[in-house]
């Protein structure tokens, strides 16, 4: 079972490269920036079904584990303004980095297959991702409304105080 999920999860991977790749090629908004963690955030609900519940330690370990590869993703999205709009910058890094950082996942689920339960780990291995798609995404945020802010240069107001 963990090498079917894995297979999927290198399936997702690429799909998530072949998305970042085309994606450049067009204006970033914020909806596109915020909406992914949000459609993401629908998985929690797997943590009604008894089997796929983590102890405070598991969900401790992914989230901050989470929170370190998401160091990795910030560090290689950046944006730059072109035609009056804007673009995710290509990084060349990023996608070695999105490869890498999946692989050490397949061979860490490998690993731990052995000793945590399938359903447990795949609650884990959810609050890692999740835990790394959250603080990239307002990282991006915020790089965004900062560009945005330039792009729209500075307020001025032409009412006079009498």
């Amino acid at each position: 079972m963990a090498i079917v999920s894995s297979i999927i999860a290198v399936g997702m991977g690429f799909l998530v490269l072949f998305i970042r790749m085309k994606a450049q090629k067009k204006p970033v908004s914020a909806k596109k920036i915020i909406l992914p963690p949000i459609f993401m955030s629908s998985g929690a609900l797997m943590f009604f079904v008894p089997m796929f519940r983590v102890t405070i330690w598991e969900l401790l370990e992914a989230l901050i584990v989470g929170m370190i590869f998401s160091i990795l993703l910030i560090k290689t999205s950046r944006f730059e303004i072109r035609d009056n709009d804007i673009y995710l910058k290509r990084s060349k890094a990023f996608a070695f980095i999105l490869i890498g950082l999946l692989l050490i996942r397949i061979v860490a689920k490998l690993i731990l297959s052995s000793s945590i339960d399938l359903g447990a780990l795949s609650g884990m291995f959810w609050i890692l991702a999740f835990g790394m798609i959250v603080p990239w995404r307002i990282a991006m945020y915020l790089e965004y409304r900062k560009l945005e802010a330039k792009l729209k240069g500075p307020i001025t107001s032409n009412t006079s105080l009498n």
